[in-house]
């Protein structure tokens, strides 16, 4: 009981016009006042822009909120200053439509952080749309947003590492090279 009061007091709702759809699952609002607010969608993690159903992903989601009024719920930030929250339009849950038409997974990780009813919703809406194949769940093997980005870091590390390998092998050769001593 005393955690669900905790949680409620921290809650806020943003109400505001959507006039930036950044991929599939991050807006930016616009309230009464002008101030802007990045708004990632919670609950949900949609395929990165160059991944396969990136950009359907981005235009499923501006097609439900792009230039609508929504209404935010939310309570938390994350590591980039963004709003976490729920994003509702005339009263239906924009975040559950992406995972209902594919365009969307269900974030496991972050699961805790929504309520239960929420949470079976999310879940179901995903099996639904795994077993109608529907959006990115046509492909055969549908790789996660959250491996996608992983797999991203370390083949940068890996680039980072070769460079730096070369580089230290061209300075031993170029110094042996312009010092006649060695």
């Amino acid at each position: 009981m005393l955690l669900a009061l905790a949680c409620t007091a921290n809650a806020e709702t943003i109400t505001g016009r959507v006039v930036g759809v950044a991929d599939g699952d991050t807006i930016t609002v616009l309230d009464a006042n002008k101030v802007q607010y990045k708004i990632r969608l919670s609950g949900i993690d949609a395929p990165e822009k160059k991944q396969a159903f990136g950009n359907r992903s981005k235009e499923s989601l501006s097609a439900l909120a792009f230039d609508k009024t929504v209404n935010v719920e939310t309570g938390k930030r994350d590591r980039f200053g963004r709003q976490i929250g729920k994003v509702l339009v005339n009263g239906r849950d924009v975040n559950l439509v992406q995972v209902e038409r594919g365009m969307a997974w269900f974030y496991r990780q972050y699961q805790r952080e929504q309520s239960p009813n929420d949470r079976r919703l999310y879940e179901a809406a995903e099996d639904a749309a795994k077993a109608g194949k529907r959006g990115l769940w046509r492909d055969a093997d549908p790789v996660p947003p959250w491996e996608f980005r992983r797999n991203k870091t370390k083949s940068r590390e890996r680039t980072a590492t070769v460079l730096q390998h070369k580089k230290a092998v061209g300075q031993k050769y170029t110094n042996h090279l312009e010092n006649p001593t060695c």
